[in-house]
């Protein structure tokens, strides 16, 4: 097969999350287990982190992989979904596997594939880690599909798990209640293997410690050992100096390039990940944070998080798509000045649109548009359910149309924001290359 072919048998034989939803998913890891197996296991043959959570998890996976990738480590990053390219999900040291790889991997794996029956996810898992064992990567950094528990990723015994903020997302799946969202993430905790939680959440922190006492394993909260003082940011930088809380007199000053406000929750994780990773005796010097975290896109390729794709009028992109994640992005929204406020919002079906939906503000003008997949939310009935909480715009028929005529309407002191879904964002940067 060709790539494209190979792609194709992919995205038409596997179930895939992204196209169909919940049925997709298979609640055990037999599957993942079973094609580990056929391949001798390559997930045991290098260290890993392991990086679960609502929101966040996506920016602390690829900011821990550029800080190891500066600290001169050959690094593997797994992460999910892609936006543009399916490649973007297995990384070393930023580069994506070649296409011809993948090809190799498929062709080779096609009789395993085609007995065991795996999910689209399970088998970009297996590919991660054939990769990354046959290209004797010093560490990856593996971030989880949805959940931890049972999550396909949850085979490996890494040196350290992480997990991020703890928000109401894919509750079809992982339970109504953060305490049941926060217990499938739990799942991720190892016996005696250091776990970081990266922001301390009142309502779930016995989820953690239980599980962490029940597992032997060492638990630290970032925002318990962290202080960080935002000194100024635009759209390209965000400064601030971070400093223990254990000794607030040694400032370190910082200047991330992945500028959303919801990085200063996320940094607290990073850095309490790289004291762990300090006490296991890996080699990451200041100089080696500064390097990475300013730096973040350029080394790892990460896209989506508070993106500016746009000037005269200045567009910007979030991947933020749940409640969380939306009022994160309306805090970004906050800092930046602006006239008028023009939002391309789509979303898929099988979300809570309503208590997104909710929060929006009232004073813009909305072009509601659906992403190019089986799961979107048509715009008609986002444009209707929007209504109902004094949202007002049109729909267009795709995410293009929907930013090709905000671009039209809005003036050059105004400002577009693209969003709602992973999927939005990603049409809307492909549409600039």
């Amino acid at each position: 097969m060709t790539y494209s072919d190979t792609i194709d048998y992919l995205y038409s034989r596997l179930p895939m999350f992204t196209k169909i939803g919940a049925s997709a998913i298979k609640k055990d890891l037999t599957n993942t287990l079973a094609l580990c197996e056929a391949l001798g296991n390559p997930h045991r043959k290098f260290k890993t982190i392991h990086v679960a959570g609502t929101n966040g998890k996506g920016s602390v996976s690829h900011m821990l992989a550029a800080i190891l990738q500066e600290a001169g480590y050959k690094t593997g990053l797994y992460t999910s979904p892609h936006l543009l390219d399916f490649r973007e999900r297995i990384r070393i040291n930023g580069q994506m596997i070649a296409r011809q790889d993948v090809v190799e991997f498929v062709n080779s794996q096609r009789s395993t594939i085609e007995a065991i029956e795996p999910s689209f996810f399970e088998v970009t898992v297996a590919m991660a880690f054939d990769h990354f064992a046959s290209q004797e990567v010093d560490i990856a950094v593996i971030e989880t599909g949805l959940g931890g528990r049972l999550d396909s990723t949850n085979v490996i015994t890494p040196l350290l798990s992480v997990i991020t903020n703890i928000g109401y997302d894919h509750m079809n799946i992982l339970g109504n209640t953060l305490e049941e969202i926060a217990s499938e993430k739990a799942g991720i905790i190892k016996p005696g293997i250091p776990i970081v939680i990266s922001q301390r959440q009142e309502e779930i922190e016995k989820v953690f410690l239980s599980k962490a006492i029940e597992t032997g394993s060492d638990l630290r909260f970032g925002s318990d050992e962290w202080d960080v003082k935002e000194i100024g940011s635009d759209t390209k930088i965000r400064n601030i100096e971070v400093a223990s809380l254990f000794d607030n007199s040694n400032r370190l000053p910082l200047q991330l390039d992945l500028t959303g406000t919801y990085q200063v929750k996320n940094i607290k994780g990073v850095l309490s990940s790289v004291s762990v990773l300090r006490n296991q005796g890996f080699d990451i010097t200041n100089s080696h944070l500064r390097q990475a975290l300013g730096n973040v896109q350029g080394l790892t390729g990460l896209n989506g998080r508070w993106q500016t794709i746009g000037s005269d009028p200045l567009v910007i992109c979030d991947t933020g798509h749940n409640e969380d994640g939306i009022k994160e992005v309306l805090k970004n929204i906050s800092t930046v000045p602006f006239d008028n406020l023009y939002m391309v919002i789509g979303m898929v079906k099988d979300k809570d649109s309503s208590s997104v939906l909710s929060l929006l503000p009232k004073e813009a003008t909305y072009y509601f548009c659906a992403p190019l997949l089986e799961r979107a939310k048509p715009a008609e009935a986002l444009a209707s359910e929007a209504a109902q909480f004094g949202l007002q715009g049109k729909t267009y028929s795709s995410v293009r149309n929907a930013l090709d005529a905000a671009k039209v309407e809005a003036g050059k002191s105004d400002l577009i924001f693209v969003g709602g879904s992973t999927f939005v964002v990603a049409e809307a940067i492909e549409d600039l290359q």
